[in-house]
């Protein structure tokens, strides 16, 4: 047969039936022009009618669904079934046309179905529960589920045989396939662990110290773990190591809106001392711990005066100290300090002395979580309470400095041998 016979000269006609292997090849010309004309009619259809009523929408799925280009590969569709129409007209290559053609249908199929995927994860990563409940992984998942179908219904298309035979000849290798997707199926389990626990969203600061890991995480795929690091470098950590491997996610820091500072002031033992009359009569003139010496001296002096301590000996009774007074205009001052929070823990204690003096531990929380203001808050902190910590006759301790070493080494030459 002939493609269009009835459209032909008589003449034209007898020819091609006269010579088969002509016919044939007039046959596969006509249908390949067809396949092409249906192909470029179907593209300009998508281009200017499906695009215009696209972008008339107030919708913006259509949109993702459009620039995805799942029209676009449903297009490629429209030729090969122009083929398959036409297989008849190929004699005895028709039944191997028909099975190229639903074997290629197939692959146009999948195409546009990863394309549908991606469009609904790029959809769904638009709502606020998809960094609670991430979704990539369970979608690559699908994707290489239905490509593994697909492929087997492909063969068994191509070979005339049931894709179940196909399908039970797959249990001998199943050791081999295990090795092969050893990745995809440990990425697959994590991902489903990492959505039911909600451990790891999109957005969140997690520290990784093994992998060099210390950023925002920004994205969350079946064999991989994407973290942008503050210096921004990206590492990829296994998806399934989350499941196997220690690692710090500071998203609670976050939702409880406040950032935690602990730090410590070094004390020089050597300047720690009572404070006697001229010293409190001077403090008196910190206004954040006038009623705290008020109230204190007067405790002080009922209790001496119970227990008739013996003042000339000043461990006998009890005195004011300036590391105590210190610690509580520390208190006070955090307290009253408008970028620290008041009603999460706030602490001002003592450590353990060590080699390096007398540790004061300041533990409080920032009322902001970004960074680069938590870094100011805490540097304002110290730097005022550094400079503060004279006023009460203590010192910072510190190892000796080369100028140091420089200022004592001329006292010694002054004073000689």
């Amino acid at each position: 047969m002939v493609v269009f016979a009835w459209l032909l000269p008589e003449r034209i006609l007898a020819f091609l039936q006269a010579k088969p292997g002509t016919a044939l090849l007039f046959n596969a010309g006509i249908v390949i022009l067809l396949a092409f004309l249906s192909w470029y009619l179907a593209r300009i259809a998508i281009k200017f009618v499906i695009g215009y009523a696209v972008k008339k929408t107030k919708n913006d799925w259509d949109d993702i669904v459009f620039r995805n280009k799942v029209f676009s590969r449903a297009a490629n569709a429209v030729p090969v079934m122009v083929l398959y129409w036409f297989t008849q007209y190929f004699g005895d290559f028709e039944e191997m046309l028909k099975r190229l053609a639903l074997a290629l249908i197939i692959m146009v199929m999948l195409g546009v179905f990863r394309a549908l995927c991606k469009s609904g994860l790029e959809i769904y990563d638009k709502y606020e529960v998809s960094r609670e409940k991430p979704l990539k992984g369970a979608a690559q998942i699908v994707i290489i589920l239905a490509y593994i179908v697909g492929a087997v219904v492909i063969v068994s298309i191509m070979m005339d045989k049931s894709p179940a035979l196909l399908l039970s000849g797959l249990g001998a290798m199943t050791a081999i396939l295990m090795l092969i997707f050893r990745d995809t199926i440990l990425g697959f389990v994590a991902g489903i662990q990492i959505i039911s626990n909600n451990s790891i969203r999109k957005g969140d600061w997690i520290v990784m110290s093994k992998y060099e890991a210390d950023g925002d995480v920004i994205d969350i795929a079946l064999h991989a773990v994407k973290v942008q690091n503050w210096d921004k470098t990206i590492v990829s950590i296994p998806t399934h190591k989350f499941l196997e491997e220690s690692f710090t996610n500071w998203r609670g820091m976050v939702e409880a809106g406040g950032r935690r500072i602990c730090r410590n002031i070094n004390i020089d033992v050597s300047s720690i001392h009572y404070l006697d009359e001229a010293e409190i009569a001077e403090l008196r003139k910190v206004q954040l711990i006038t009623d705290y010496l008020d109230r204190r001296i007067a405790e002080v002096r009922d209790w001496n005066e119970k227990k008739k301590a013996d003042m000339t000996m000043p461990v006998n009774g009890r005195w004011l100290t300036n590391i105590g007074t210190f610690r509580e205009y520390t208190r006070n001052y955090l307290l009253q300090h408008e970028d620290l929070r008041n009603d999460m823990l706030m602490l001002v204690r003592q450590m353990p002395p060590t080699a390096s003096g007398l540790p004061l531990q300041i533990y409080v929380f920032t009322k902001t979580t970004a960074w680069v203001e938590y870094e100011r808050v805490q540097s304002d902190v110290f730097d005022h309470l550094l400079a503060a910590i004279g006023y009460f006759g203590l010192r910072v301790f510190q190892n000796p400095g080369g100028h140091d070493i420089k200022q004592l080494t001329a006292v010694s030459g002054r004073l000689g041998p």
